[in-house]
């Protein structure tokens, strides 16, 4: 064991661990979720504490033996190693400033056992004097949210595009699938089941668009503002230099923002990216419903569509199989829709100048991120890939619709077409054998006016475009 102070008092830290006295305080006092921190998180910290050191390096204010110490001791954790030295519970109270010195300890204690230190010896490098230089948590934690959302959202996109394709070639596959469309869940007019998978993709890829939109605003950033925005404690050259470091890391291209005390104090960002994530759950939604409507059945509802058998549906029904890809989708989106407000109440609590509530927004943004991100790519490998059309079931169902009647009105008229309709829903009768009855077209016009190219493609049926 050894022994760390802080001006609480002295707490026994075991010899063998990186973290310190504020880790371990922190430990204690929150115990929430039962979760650990995402390593995706822990990573981004590493790298805005690289990135800080190597420009207090720059600036010549850090010792270069001890900031190469910490950079090395960044790029570790950043590999992944040192994983289980971040121990917090994701949700907690101080905005963040346990997660901060959390790391400043373990990259504290790596970079003094480089240099052959014995761990806490922080009279000769310091988690708050060296790992936090030109610091605050209330610049150092929001900056490293956004390096984490923008290396989660790249991930996401990646995963809806591949979504988005699969739905194109889906669309393909089933160009010459005719099928009744619906509305209100009544019959309407046909529309080809290529069709309605090319319109999925177009959604898919709207929320693509939507999510990177959202994005813009994170590459602003408010590192060397330190606690309110005001600069306190960091050097101006700092301030100019950190994000192209920051940049150069990343990979993502970072400004310091126009003012640093707003973006201290704001975090109307978060709630925007959420949001996106929140509209993009919304029309993945009624993706996966749309299928769980075609794909009922099988005997007794649309079966337009075979979706995999991926496991037995009941454990009381033999043979019973559920669409359960298309549920989980929905339910993975519900939890996003629930973290959005989560995050909205988080923005919307913070209060003059540091809005406290950033831990629970952090956790519940990356949170949906991952979740939607492991959804939509489930959905695209175990059902869109594999999903089939029943084509026979589809000409079925426009053959005895009363939709296709439609199609009539530039040639007879709505109220003929009208008095048809009613005809065919009073006898049950197919509409084409109505036409063929009273002899209103030969059977080569009424084929060519009801063909499937006709009723799907803009322009007047009967091929006068």
């Amino acid at each position: 064991m050894r022994t760390e102070h802080d001006f609480l008092g002295e707490m026994q830290v075991e010899d063998n661990v990186y973290y310190g006295i504020q880790t371990l305080r922190a430990i204690e006092n929150f115990k929430i979720t039962g979760e650990k921190l995402d390593p995706d998180f822990i990573k981004a910290i590493a790298i805005v504490k690289k990135a800080a050191c190597l420009t207090n390096i720059e600036t010549g204010r850090m010792p270069e033996d001890i900031g190469n110490a910490l950079v090395t001791a960044a790029d570790e954790i950043i590999e992944g190693k040192m994983a289980d030295q971040f121990p917090l519970d994701p949700i907690q109270g101080g905005a963040g400033t346990s997660i901060n010195m959390n790391m400043n300890e373990v990259l504290s204690n790596r970079a003094l056992e480089i240099l052959g230190y014995p761990l806490g010896r922080y009279d000769i490098i310091s988690p708050n004097n060296h790992a936090n230089m030109a610091q605050s948590t209330n610049d150092a934690f929001p900056t490293s949210i956004k390096v984490c959302i923008l290396r989660k959202a790249a991930i996401l996109n990646e995963a809806l595009i591949r979504m988005a394709e699969e739905f194109e070639r889906k669309g393909e596959e089933f160009k010459d699938v005719i099928k009744m469309g619906r509305t209100h869940l009544q019959d309407a007019v046909p529309i080809t089941l290529g069709q309605e998978m090319i319109s999925y993709g177009s959604i898919v890829r709207r929320c693509i668009w939507r999510i990177t939109r959202s994005l813009g605003s994170l590459q602003n950033i408010n590192m060397g503002g330190t606690a309110v925005g005001t600069g306190l404690n960091a050097e101006v050259e700092y301030i100019k230099k950190f994000p192209g470091i920051l940049s150069d890391l990343v990979g993502f291209q970072f400004e310091s923002a126009p003012n640093l005390i707003d973006t201290t104090n704001s975090t109307d960002c978060f709630a925007e990216v959420s949001a996106a994530l929140k509209v993009s759950a919304l029309s993945l939604i009624k993706i996966a419903n749309d299928m769980r409507l075609m794909a009922s059945g099988p005997r007794c509802g649309f079966n337009e569509i075979k979706l995999p058998a991926r496991q037995p549906g009941s454990s009381i029904m033999p043979g019973k199989v559920n669409p359960v890809i298309a549920e989980v989708m929905d339910q993975t989106c519900y939890h996003v829709i629930g973290n959005d407000l989560a995050i909205t109440l988080a923005v919307e609590n913070g209060q003059l100048e540091l809005n406290v509530m950033e831990p629970v927004l952090a956790f519940n943004l990356f949170n949906s991120f991952r979740y939607l991100t492991n959804a939509i790519d489930t959905f695209t490998t175990k059902l869109l890939k594999d999903l089939e059309a029943n084509k026979e079931q589809c000409q079925k169902w426009v053959d005895n619709s009363v939709g296709i009647i439609t199609a009539l009105l530039p040639h007879l008229g709505y109220d003929k077409c009208s008095a048809i309709a009613k005809e065919a829903y009073n006898e049950g009768t197919p509409i084409k054998e109505i036409l063929m009855r009273e002899k209103l077209f030969t059977k080569e016009r009424m084929d060519e006016i009801l063909s499937p190219i006709e009723m799907t493609t803009p322009g007047i049926a009967g091929g006068k475009k």
